[in-house]
Protein backbone atom coordinates (compact mmCIF):
# COMPACT_ATOMS: atom_id res chain seq x y z
CA UNK A 1 0.00 0.00 0.00
CA UNK A 2 2.87 2.37 0.74
CA UNK A 3 4.20 2.23 -2.65
CA UNK A 4 0.98 2.87 -4.44
CA UNK A 5 0.61 6.04 -1.89
CA UNK A 6 4.33 7.19 -2.89
CA UNK A 7 3.54 6.14 -6.62
CA UNK A 8 0.64 8.36 -6.73
CA UNK A 9 2.75 11.33 -5.85
CA UNK A 10 4.30 11.37 -8.98
CA UNK A 11 2.00 9.89 -11.08
CA UNK A 12 1.61 12.81 -13.25
CA UNK A 13 4.78 14.37 -13.31
CA UNK A 14 6.09 10.74 -14.69
CA UNK A 15 2.95 10.67 -17.51
CA UNK A 16 3.81 14.43 -17.99
CA UNK A 17 7.21 13.36 -19.19
CA UNK A 18 6.78 10.38 -20.92
CA UNK A 19 4.15 12.14 -23.10
CA UNK A 20 7.04 15.11 -24.07
CA UNK A 21 9.66 12.58 -24.51
CA UNK A 22 7.31 9.86 -26.45
CA UNK A 23 6.60 13.21 -28.82
CA UNK A 24 10.33 14.16 -29.07
CA UNK A 25 11.25 10.56 -29.79
CA UNK A 26 8.01 10.79 -32.69
CA UNK A 27 9.99 13.88 -33.80
CA UNK A 28 7.02 15.85 -33.35
CA UNK A 29 6.61 19.63 -32.17
CA UNK A 30 5.32 18.49 -29.13
CA UNK A 31 4.25 22.39 -28.14
CA UNK A 32 2.40 23.20 -31.36
CA UNK A 33 0.40 19.75 -31.13
CA UNK A 34 -0.73 21.25 -27.55
CA UNK A 35 -1.42 24.49 -28.69
CA UNK A 36 -3.51 23.06 -31.47
CA UNK A 37 -5.51 20.49 -28.63
CA UNK A 38 -5.95 23.55 -26.77
CA UNK A 39 -7.14 25.83 -29.44
CA UNK A 40 -9.67 22.63 -30.33
CA UNK A 41 -11.06 22.62 -26.51
CA UNK A 42 -11.24 26.00 -26.12
CA UNK A 43 -13.15 26.19 -29.11
CA UNK A 44 -15.24 22.86 -28.07
CA UNK A 45 -15.96 25.24 -24.72
CA UNK A 46 -17.60 27.75 -26.51
CA UNK A 47 -19.64 25.80 -28.15
CA UNK A 48 -21.27 23.99 -25.05
CA UNK A 49 -21.50 27.00 -22.68
CA UNK A 50 -24.92 28.01 -23.35
CA UNK A 51 -26.23 24.21 -22.66
CA UNK A 52 -23.83 24.70 -19.18
CA UNK A 53 -25.60 27.56 -18.45
CA UNK A 54 -29.01 26.40 -19.16
CA UNK A 55 -28.52 23.14 -17.32
CA UNK A 56 -26.71 25.18 -14.33
CA UNK A 57 -29.85 27.54 -14.14
CA UNK A 58 -32.63 25.29 -14.21
CA UNK A 59 -30.75 23.40 -11.36
CA UNK A 60 -30.66 26.42 -9.40
CA UNK A 61 -34.01 27.23 -9.61
CA UNK A 62 -35.43 24.11 -9.04
CA UNK A 63 -33.14 24.31 -5.56
CA UNK A 64 -34.38 27.68 -4.61
CA UNK A 65 -37.70 26.96 -5.24
CA UNK A 66 -38.52 24.55 -2.89
CA UNK A 67 -39.57 22.00 -5.97
CA UNK A 68 -37.07 19.26 -5.45
CA UNK A 69 -38.51 18.79 -1.84
CA UNK A 70 -41.79 18.88 -3.44
CA UNK A 71 -40.54 16.36 -5.37
CA UNK A 72 -39.11 14.17 -2.79
CA UNK A 73 -42.52 14.22 -0.83
CA UNK A 74 -44.49 13.16 -4.02
CA UNK A 75 -41.95 10.23 -4.20
CA UNK A 76 -41.78 9.66 -0.40
CA UNK A 77 -44.08 6.11 -0.61
CA UNK A 78 -42.02 4.97 -3.41
CA UNK A 79 -38.90 5.73 -1.50
CA UNK A 80 -40.11 4.51 1.57
CA UNK A 81 -41.01 0.84 -0.23
CA UNK A 82 -37.31 0.96 -1.89
CA UNK A 83 -35.53 1.55 1.48
CA UNK A 84 -34.00 4.67 -0.29
CA UNK A 85 -33.78 7.97 2.01
CA UNK A 86 -35.94 10.18 1.37
CA UNK A 87 -33.62 12.51 2.34
CA UNK A 88 -31.53 11.65 -0.81
CA UNK A 89 -34.13 12.19 -3.71
CA UNK A 90 -33.37 16.18 -4.31
CA UNK A 91 -29.61 14.76 -4.28
CA UNK A 92 -30.24 11.81 -6.71
CA UNK A 93 -32.58 14.02 -9.10
CA UNK A 94 -29.68 16.99 -9.13
CA UNK A 95 -27.06 14.56 -10.10
CA UNK A 96 -28.67 13.61 -12.77
CA UNK A 97 -28.26 16.90 -14.22
CA UNK A 98 -25.10 18.63 -12.77
CA UNK A 99 -22.40 16.88 -10.66
CA UNK A 100 -21.36 20.67 -9.36
CA UNK A 101 -24.85 21.24 -7.96
CA UNK A 102 -25.37 17.60 -6.55
CA UNK A 103 -21.78 18.04 -4.62
CA UNK A 104 -23.17 21.04 -2.76
CA UNK A 105 -26.26 19.07 -2.01
CA UNK A 106 -24.03 16.03 -0.16
CA UNK A 107 -22.27 18.98 1.89
CA UNK A 108 -25.20 19.57 3.03
CA UNK A 109 -26.16 16.25 3.73
CA UNK A 110 -22.79 15.31 5.68
CA UNK A 111 -23.36 18.59 7.46
CA UNK A 112 -26.53 17.61 8.43
CA UNK A 113 -26.53 14.05 9.43
CA UNK A 114 -22.67 13.06 8.96
CA UNK A 115 -20.16 11.17 6.83
CA UNK A 116 -20.56 7.98 8.51
CA UNK A 117 -24.17 7.66 8.82
CA UNK A 118 -26.35 5.45 6.86
CA UNK A 119 -27.57 8.60 4.78
CA UNK A 120 -24.13 9.63 4.29
CA UNK A 121 -22.94 6.19 2.91
CA UNK A 122 -26.02 5.70 0.72
CA UNK A 123 -25.12 9.70 -0.71
CA UNK A 124 -21.39 8.93 -1.16
CA UNK A 125 -21.92 5.63 -2.93
CA UNK A 126 -24.87 6.98 -5.24
CA UNK A 127 -22.71 9.91 -5.61
CA UNK A 128 -20.18 7.59 -6.95
CA UNK A 129 -22.18 4.73 -8.93
CA UNK A 130 -24.36 7.25 -10.91
CA UNK A 131 -24.16 9.69 -14.10
CA UNK A 132 -24.63 13.01 -15.10
CA UNK A 133 -27.16 11.79 -17.52
CA UNK A 134 -28.91 15.01 -19.16
CA UNK A 135 -25.26 16.73 -18.84
CA UNK A 136 -23.28 14.26 -20.26
CA UNK A 137 -26.22 13.62 -23.14
CA UNK A 138 -26.64 17.64 -24.14
CA UNK A 139 -23.07 17.70 -24.34
CA UNK A 140 -21.69 14.42 -25.97
CA UNK A 141 -24.76 14.80 -28.31
CA UNK A 142 -24.81 18.22 -29.52
CA UNK A 143 -20.75 17.99 -29.66
CA UNK A 144 -21.13 14.95 -32.01
CA UNK A 145 -24.77 16.22 -33.42
CA UNK A 146 -26.34 13.51 -32.85
CA UNK A 147 -29.92 13.59 -33.76
CA UNK A 148 -31.78 10.29 -32.65
CA UNK A 149 -30.66 9.03 -29.08
CA UNK A 150 -32.83 6.05 -29.80
CA UNK A 151 -32.33 4.06 -26.08
CA UNK A 152 -29.91 6.21 -24.49
CA UNK A 153 -31.48 7.78 -22.45
CA UNK A 154 -34.24 4.93 -21.24
CA UNK A 155 -30.72 2.73 -20.29
CA UNK A 156 -29.16 5.82 -18.61
CA UNK A 157 -31.90 6.32 -16.33
CA UNK A 158 -32.01 2.23 -15.33
CA UNK A 159 -28.33 2.48 -15.10
CA UNK A 160 -29.00 5.63 -12.91
CA UNK A 161 -31.47 3.71 -10.92
CA UNK A 162 -29.66 0.41 -10.01
CA UNK A 163 -26.98 2.01 -8.89
CA UNK A 164 -29.24 4.09 -6.69
CA UNK A 165 -30.64 0.48 -5.26
CA UNK A 166 -27.25 -0.88 -5.40
CA UNK A 167 -25.88 2.07 -2.85
CA UNK A 168 -28.59 0.77 -0.41
CA UNK A 169 -27.66 -2.32 -0.33
CA UNK A 170 -23.85 -1.70 -0.35
CA UNK A 171 -24.00 1.18 2.78
CA UNK A 172 -26.71 -0.93 4.77
CA UNK A 173 -23.67 -3.60 4.83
Amino acid sequence: MGFLVYLSDYIMPLIFFYVIGFGLLMKVNVYDEFVKGAKKGLTTVVSILPTLVGLMMGVGILRASGALDALGQLLHPIAKFLHFPVELIPLSVVKMFSSSAATGLLLDIYQKYGTDSLIGRIASISMSCTETIFYTLSVYYMTAKVNRTRWTLPGALLATFVGLIASVILAGR
